[in-house]
């Protein structure tokens, strides 16, 4: 079974790709290779910060890895809080404090449509691939659930009443953005040659 490092430090995303990759691609963590490194993600967009990733862990280490970035795009906020999504409310990287936030900017705004984008990038061999993912919805009025992470608690998928972080893990990873993004990178690997 081919083994690829993905790129990320976050144990929720690490445990979330690894359950849709099982059985068919073993993925290791940047622990796994030693790196204990703050790796660099400076870019302006999803694409940019993800390829930044991957092209440092393949640099440094030699391997054969893929990283992603996610955005959370709401429509009325022009897009905010877009590639800072994690870092919306400072530096610090609170989830709580982003979604408290991103309330307050939308509390007297009836459009509430947003969407998350997932972006994966691949390094295979030397040669860069690029994978997107979409998940549209809207952000609810107040926090409700206790699974995923981030914004979960007040994403509401088109077509769902709940909360991605009301969904189980299984539903979620059938209609997520990183669930489309890991999708496009699993159906590339199963026909790498």
């Amino acid at each position: 079974m081919k083994k690829l490092t993905f790129a990320t430090n976050n144990s929720h995303k690490l445990e979330e790709v690894s359950q849709m990759l099982e059985g068919i691609l073993s993925i290791g963590s940047l622990a796994d290779i030693g790196c204990t490194d703050d790796v660099p993600e400076t870019g302006d967009t999803l694409e940019s910060n993800a390829l930044q990733k991957a092209r440092y862990i393949r640099e440094k280490f030699g391997v054969d890895c893929f990283a992603d970035d996610t955005g959370l795009e709401v429509a009325s906020l022009n897009g905010e809080p877009g590639v800072y999504s994690a870092r919306y409310a400072g530096e610090s990287k609170n989830a709580e404090a982003n979604m408290q936030k991103l309330l307050r900017n939308l509390s007297n705004v009836s459009n509430r449509k947003a969407r998350f984008r997932t972006v994966i990038a691949l390094i295979l061999e030397g040669k860069e691939y690029i994978f997107e993912g979409e998940a549209a919805g809207n952000i609810t009025e107040k926090p409700a659930g206790t699974n995923g992470f981030g914004y979960d608690p007040i994403f509401q998928p088109a077509g769902f009443d709940r909360t991605f972080a009301e969904l189980s893990s299984e539903e979620k990873n059938t209609i997520s953005h990183r669930a489309k993004a890991t999708e496009k990178l699993i159906a590339f690997l199963k026909n790498y040659t």
